[in-house]
């Protein structure tokens, strides 16, 4: 690891190297002879395409050059931000200090929607084509189809779920429809924010961009469904809408697309099931409890479905 950041940045590490949190790459941080720090990020190989992977630098790129308070990765010795080593690609950051962010009043809400705001100016800007497009007929049905061919669920849960998040998807599939689509961060959530004090927020790990609605990137902010946190709501658009006008019927999307990210997240986890972390931190995933939990999740879900798409 130490030889692949020597050789991609043609500087000399002093051979520290301390493991940062992440659960499907490997990010370390590390220190040149110099003293300067840098961050060093391993995709983990058969994610994502080289192509998909340029296209995170190069939304975070452009953010740059709007200065938007984001970390944009360091040029290698070869003129790419995109490094590869012995096939697996990497991405070098400066490091930068700052704490998570804490919202703790209606400024606070404000400050973060007027850097969600620029984010969505630079996203507009250009697609991502390798990206996933968050659109419910793009993304549910493989989804499902890969946890029922998978064999992760067994006898009536499979029938429950098959029967439950088929029919959320002909619910919600047309209410994307003639909806603006804009490369978005996709995970911004506050522990992918910055509070850095003087010198603002900051907004990290665009790992799961994608081209999805701009509501994607502030529905996952809020502490509650959008029915009771009004006021947030309306300060995070307050601050939005300084840089970015704001389709307000795209509101409506808020528990379709929070319906998404559950059977996401169920398909994401398949895939680790064999991974010894995974199987630490969540040992009754797929149990017959498990299951029965998810499926009543996601028909109480659909029950909010209804209530907002009328």
């Amino acid at each position: 690891m130490l030889n692949a950041v020597e050789h991609a940045l043609g500087v000399r590490l002093n051979g520290m190297a301390t493991p940062l949190p992440s659960y499907i790459n490997r990010v370390y941080d590390l220190q040149a002879c110099d003293d300067k720090r840098y961050v060093a990020k391993f995709y983990r190989p058969g994610r994502w395409t080289r192509d998909a992977l340029q296209d995170e630098l190069d939304f975070v790129a452009d953010c740059a050059v709007d200065e938007i308070p984001v970390v944009p990765p360091i040029v290698g010795a070869g003129g790419e931000t995109l490094l590869v080593f012995d096939g697996i690609y990497i991405a070098v950051y400066p490091r930068r200090l700052g704490r998570q962010l804490e919202i703790n009043s209606l400024d606070d809400w404000t400050r973060v929607g007027r850097l969600i705001g620029r984010v969505h100016v630079a996203g507009s800007r250009r697609e991502a084509a390798s990206r996933t497009d968050l659109h419910p007929g793009a993304t549910i049905s493989d989804h499902v189809d890969h946890l029922l061919d998978g064999g992760f669920l067994a006898g009536r849960h499979a029938d429950d779920f098959d029967d439950i998040a088929h029919t959320i998807l002909d619910r919600i599939h047309d209410a994307f429809d003639d909806v603006e689509f804009i490369r978005i961060h996709g995970d911004c959530h506050c522990g992918n924010l910055l509070d850095r004090m003087d010198e603002g927020l900051a907004i990290i790990d665009f790992d799961d961009m994608m081209m999805g609605p701009p509501v994607q990137d502030m529905w996952l902010l809020l502490p509650g469904r959008l029915a009771d946190c009004r006021r947030e709501w309306n300060a995070l658009l307050k601050g939005y809408e300084q840089f970015r006008e704001f389709d307000d019927q795209t509101a409506q999307l808020v528990e379709p697309l929070r319906a998404m990210r559950i059977i996401y997240f169920l398909a994401w986890c398949s895939h680790q099931v064999h991974d010894y972390r995974f199987q630490t931190m969540y040992p009754d995933w797929g149990s017959d409890d498990f299951w029965q939990r998810e499926v009543n999740d996601l028909r109480t879900q659909l029950q909010y479905i209804e209530e907002t798409l009328r």
